[in-house]
């Protein structure tokens, strides 16, 4: 058998060609043609069918539940756990974090307040450590001093008390209606008596612990440092009750108008300065009006001058209103306070359980 070789040739080259003229692709030259997003996108391929096509379901039916709320059958927190709650928010968030965000300004206020209220403690330690007579007889434990510590106009009605009352009540009830919190508050099993009650203690605690904390501190520190007897505790403590009673009247009357300033406004800084000004406002057109027409009416319009005269009357000090009995400024402390308490009465009642 004779194996035949067959030679397998390359197919011969094809020779392509090419023109010559130079390809320019400058800013003159024209387009022609699609571009690539062109050719993607403004294809007309393929969209000859404008309708979807759509897998058949088998559930063919489908359900409806029924959604219904349940009623709390269990038994609820007793009614003082409830109101402990909102006291404790207040009171608690001056010194620690986690319950409401009093302001740094506001808590180093507080704190200042308080040290400068100690300045008489001071000074009775002072002269007791020295023995010095003179200065004891200036800051020590008296009829006077007393009156002075709760009562004295410069500097603690000007610049202490009021402002720290300004300071408390100027978003205590007007930021809950500003945030919608009173919706929070009113749809749980808290009505609007102890709302306000709290709202009320909270305010009046802290100032307590300014106004007649001090004074506390500045009777048992006389006690203390001079070794006071029985005998001396029994002449003095009624002095000590009346300057108490007179430093209870003024939170009162100052957080009285505060939180009705409070509930007519959306806002800290309206309950604040309208406090100030009502304090210190009629304090100074009642002393315009007595030096130039030697009538001291006006004082019964002054909060502060109602508050000094009833002072003056309990503790037994030397009389500075001598047009007018202290039972007028008493009923004229009352209708401050009735007046500011019915406002705030009336305001939250009128608060829904939405936000306004």
């Amino acid at each position: 058998m004779m194996e035949v070789e067959e030679e397998v040739q390359a197919p011969a080259p094809i020779s392509i060609d090419l023109p010559s003229e130079d390809i320019s692709f400058d800013a003159d030259a024209p387009v022609k043609g699609k571009g690539r997003m062109e050719s993607a996108w403004g294809s007309s391929q393929g969209d000859e069918v404008n309708t979807a096509q759509v897998a058949p379901s088998k559930d063919t039916t489908g359900f409806i539940f029924e959604q219904v709320y349940q009623p709390w059958n269990g038994t609820l927190n007793p009614r003082w756990m409830r109101n402990w709650a909102i006291l404790r928010h207040h009171v608690a968030g001056i010194f620690r974090k986690g319950h409401r965000p009093w302001s740094i300004p506001t808590r180093l206020f507080l704190v200042v307040v308080f040290i400068a209220s100690l300045a008489d403690v001071g000074l009775t330690l002072l002269s007791a450590l020295i023995g010095s007579a003179e200065l004891h007889s200036m800051w020590g434990v008296n009829r006077d001093n007393l009156y002075g510590h709760v009562l004295g106009f410069f500097p603690r009605n000007v610049l202490y008390f009021p402002i720290v009352a300004a300071l408390l009540v100027g978003g205590v009830i007007s930021e809950d209606r500003l945030h919608g919190t009173s919706a929070l508050y009113f749809s749980r099993p808290i009505n609007r008596f102890d709302y306000v009650m709290m709202k009320y203690i909270s305010v009046a605690l802290i100032q307590a612990m300014i106004v007649l904390l001090t004074l506390c501190l500045y009777y048992f520190s006389e006690i203390i440092s001079m070794g006071r007897g029985w005998a001396w505790i029994i002449d003095t403590f009624p002095l000590f009750l009346a300057a108490f009673v007179g430093g209870t009247l003024l939170i009162i009357t100052y957080t009285s108008i505060g939180l009705g300033l409070s509930s007519v406004s959306k806002g800290k800084f309206f309950p604040g300065i309208g406090l100030i000004a009502i304090v210190l406002g009629t304090k100074t057109l009642a002393i315009i009006v007595s030096q130039l027409f030697d009538r001291e009416i006006l004082y019964l319009l002054s909060p502060y001058d109602c508050l000094a005269h009833v002072g003056q009357a309990i503790i037994g000090t030397e009389p500075t209103y001598n047009q007018y009995s202290w039972t007028w400024s008493l009923a004229s402390l009352v209708a401050m306070n009735a007046l500011s308490l019915y406002v705030l009465s009336s305001r939250v009642s009128s608060m829904e359980v939405t936000r306004e």
